[in-house]
């Protein structure tokens, strides 16, 4: 997949006030703080996403149009945020009711950093997308701050954690490494 325009189509609360067209859709969806921003604009090929070194910045699903053919959609961190659990659980509400109905959406993107344990909310985002009936690529962020052995260890300890049966792919926003593998199994999903 070649990505050639992209623009910001809608920043909403709530899925069902988004675009409307027919467009199939590729969620990414990661604990706050862990890349999703950096990951989106590297796709991009432009600095679109607003990235923070604040976790949870992003508290609104937000939609970006991909050539005309396809909705990106950044959904909110989970996690740690500087806001009340209340913010918090209502947010998760929000995802979890997204990924629930949304019928155009072709892949959710999970967003691991491999520096930290699996978290009991990676598994969750795991559990759900397959309880959902979604399909899932899991991509390691920040993969240019470990070395090569530490990356090889995160991998097995997030396949085996997390029940994927594979590894998940590595990316750094830094390098721009893994960017085309990604782009090529977003490509697949939106195909089949």
């Amino acid at each position: 997949m070649r990505i050639e325009e992209v623009t910001l189509r809608a920043t909403v609360a709530d899925h069902r006030e988004g675009p409307r067209e027919p467009l199939p859709q590729v969620a990414f969806a990661g604990r706050s703080n862990v890349g999703k921003s950096s990951l989106l604009n590297s796709l991009f090929g432009t600095r679109l996403a607003a990235v923070s070194k604040t976790p949870g910045k992003t508290r609104t699903i937000n939609y970006y149009l991909v050539n005309n053919r396809c909705f990106f959609v950044d959904l909110p961190g989970y996690g740690y945020a500087r806001t009340g659990r209340e913010e918090r659980e209502a947010w998760g509400r929000r995802i979890t009711t997204y990924l629930e109905q949304e019928d155009r959406l072709r892949l959710v993107v999970g967003l691991i950093d491999p520096r930290i344990p699996t978290s009991p909310l990676d598994r969750d985002l795991v559990t759900f997308a397959r309880e959902a009936g979604r399909p899932l690529l899991l991509v390691m962020t920040k993969t240019d701050r470990v070395g090569r052995g530490e990356l090889a260890r995160a991998a097995q300890r997030l396949a085996r954690d997390l029940g994927t049966g594979g590894a998940p792919l590595s990316f750094s926003a830094h390098t721009g490494a893994g960017r085309t593998d990604i782009l090529v199994a977003i490509a697949r999903a939106l195909a089949a």
